[in-house]
This record gives structure tokens, sequence and C-alpha cells, in this order.
């Protein structure tokens, strides 16, 4: 790996997944720069927001939700009660108050990835997934009448965010990934995170949601996601599927593929789906 242009990030490979692990800090993650500008807006005017507004402001961001998460789950260390699910229910818990005290001005991943455009292009390319990934996991959810959408919302938004943290941390290598990838099109990405960082990314981010004690149901469902054992966790992996198959356009040969074990998940003929898709895709 050839050293990085800031001294921050991560150039020499860590040792093992303890020493990935502790490269990471969630209190320093940086937020998409549209957050940390409407956390800002909000600032001057705390008396008219309420947690609901700031949910919406900020539910795509997948860097500030962990960052948010982990934050409260520090403040609650060893309490027994119920632990928050959803945006929403972390900010009621926290309070508007000591949001704003604890959030001060955020620095933003525009500011620490400039130095570096393909990197900076690769982290929003994964955020844009996990954005679309959520937004349909959310739109299903809705249309099965699934009263847990948002927490649903919440794992899709979440599930690659150790790619993100690669991307940000540890550029070099983020690229690298990619460049082998898109030389080789076969290769898996467990083999290739292997050769390059000497763990797989999905390791790391489970071993991070424990030590950072995030909502036990972020967990529950990576351990059991594999399975797709329950109509939510499909609910989830469908969502994940499409986004990943629609990131650069309507015309990827799996799309059929999807559609067909969408239609099924909400009950729906094959062509009023691919309309649905489209249409959430739109909004």
């Amino acid at each position: 790996m050839h050293a990085g242009p800031h001294p921050g990030f991560i150039t020499q490979r860590p040792n093992g997944l303890a020493g990935w692990m502790a490269c990471f800090d969630p209190a320093t993650l940086p937020i998409l720069s549209s957050s940390a500008a409407m956390i800002e807006e909000w600032r001057a005017n705390e008396d008219a927001v309420d947690a609901h507004l700031l949910a919406e402001s900020l539910a795509s961001d997948a860097l500030f939700t962990i960052k948010l998460f982990a934050h409260l789950a520090r403040l609650r260390r060893g309490r027994q009660d119920s632990e928050p699910e959803t945006l929403v229910q972390a900010l009621v818990l926290l309070g508007i108050g000591p949001f704003f005290r604890d959030f001060a001005p955020q620095a933003s991943v525009d500011e620490r990835l400039a130095a570096v455009p393909e990197a900076l292009a690769g982290f929003h390319a994964v955020q844009e997934r996990a954005r679309r990934a959520a937004r349909f996991a959310l739109a299903f959810a809705v249309q099965r009448m699934d009263r847990d959408n948002a927490v649903l919302h919440g794992v899709a938004l979440l599930h690659d965010f150790a790619e993100l943290l690669l991307w940000l941390h540890a550029p070099d290598f983020a690229l690298e990934i990619a460049r082998r990838q898109q030389a080789d099109s076969t290769l898996r990405s467990a083999t290739v995170q292997m050769e390059v960082l000497g763990i797989r990314l999905y390791e790391l981010q489970h071993a991070l949601m424990r030590e950072w004690q995030l909502p036990r149901v972020l967990i529950d469902f990576a351990d059991a996601k594999r399975e797709s054992s329950s109509v939510q966790a499909r609910n989830v992996l469908l969502a994940i599927r499409l986004a990943r198959h629609t990131a650069k356009g309507w015309d990827n040969a799996a799309l059929t593929d999807d559609v067909r074990d969408i239609a099924e998940l909400l009950h729906m003929g094959v062509e009023p789906t691919l309309a649905l898709l489209r249409d959430i895709d739109c909004d």
C-alpha cells in the first residue's frame, strides 16, 4: 500500500480483527455534509424541533445513525430497561436539548476525503446504495403492513457500514479492493477482502456492532440474515439486493429474479411490482 495523503488514514495493514477494530471510534465519525448543515439549521431554532423532525432530516445518514446509537449506548451503559431500536426512539431518549449539547458542529465526510476524490466517490456510492436499500425496505414493510417498518429501514441502512468506514479511514485499501474486483468480476467480496485486509468486512462489522453496543435488533438481524429465516429478513435482503442490482440503472440481468421474488414477498403480480419499485425509486 502506498502512503495515503492524509496522516489520519490507515496506511499499514492492522494486525487481524482486533487491530482493525482499534482503528475506529464512533464518537469521531464524520457525517454527511447535508446532515451537518441540517443539525446547524435546527440548532438555530431548537424550540421548533422535535425527535420526529430531526429523525426525518437525518434518517438516510448511516454514519450519523451509528454515531447516535453508540453515543446513547455509552450514556446508558449498565441500564437494563429497553433500548431504542429506531432513530426517533434514540432521539426521544436522549432529548433535544442534550442532543444539541452533545452533538456540537459536526465534521463532514466531504471534508475528510477532500484530498482523495476517488475515495469520496466510493464512499458516496456505498452511502447512496444504503439509502436506496433502506427506502426499499421501508416501502416493502409498509406495503406488508409491518409495524416494524422503521426498524427494517435502519437494518437495511446499516447493512454495509463497515464498507463506509473503510472508504473513510483506509481509502488505499478500499481502492485496492475496488480495483481488483473491477479487473476480475468473478472475484468474491469475501475473498478479495481477506487478500487485501486480512479479515472479512462482515466479521469486522459484527464485532463493531457488539463493541459499540448498537441495538440488539441489528445484531440479531446480522446473525440471522444469511438464513432468510423470516419474512422481515427477506424484506431487508431483497431491498439490499435490489439496491445493488439497480445502482447503475434498471437494466441489470438479475432484476428479473429480484422482481419475481419481491412480487412473491408482497403478494403482488410481477408487472404491478415493477411499477411499484420504479415509483419508490422516483419519490
